[in-house]
């Protein structure tokens, strides 16, 4: 496995400190989020999203152990963004978000879907399967809100839930996927 810090050229910024555009800290959404620094106009490339770059084994193996911070980048690679450079982990989801991912040449990103206020958290659509689904509860309370974590093109059917089957075991899920 190769560590890696995908903005090497970038001095590293503590995670306390996020970047020119993100701050960190307490969110009404869930645990810990990531806040707009000073006003963000709609397309910026707020922060790249980075981490230990793994295969997909040891990917499996960290998801099965519940770590909800890996990206798919390619058929090979996954990438862990839990680690102790990536602020951009600390972005919460939402059914109504504000921001998007963006996978760009095996990289990913953080972009503003709209124009963004000082002080406004800052979320993006996880874009979870439906697989366990029943147990990535969302915490947004947007009037959008599903009610969980799952990518917008799921929407519908977790609305209609009967016409979902019910999980039967606990498979690996938490990928991070982008839509």
């Amino acid at each position: 496995m190769e560590t890696i810090n995908t903005s090497a050229a970038i001095e590293i910024i503590p995670v306390e400190s996020g970047n020119e555009f993100l701050e960190v800290r307490q969110s009404a959404i869930h645990g810990t989020g990531g806040y707009a620094r000073k006003d963000i106009p709609s397309s910026t490339r707020i922060i790249e999203y980075v981490g230990e770059r793994i295969d997909k084994i040891e990917s499996a193996k960290r998801c099965e152990a519940e770590n909800a911070y890996i990206f798919t980048i390619d058929d090979d690679c996954d990438l862990d963004g839990n680690v102790a450079w990536n602020p951009a982990k600390f972005i919460n989801h939402s059914c109504a978000p504000n921001c998007e991912a963006e996978w760009d040449e095996g990289r990913i990103y953080i972009n503003a879907l709209r124009d963004l206020k000082q002080g406004e958290e800052l979320t993006f659509n996880y874009g979870f399967d439906l697989e366990d689904y029943l147990d990535n509860v969302c915490q947004c309370r947007t009037p959008a809100c599903v009610g969980f974590m799952v990518a917008a093109e799921h929407f519908e059917q977790v609305r209609t839930q009967s016409t979902l089957p019910k999980p039967s075991s606990k498979l690996v899920s938490a990928e991070k996927l982008i839509a």
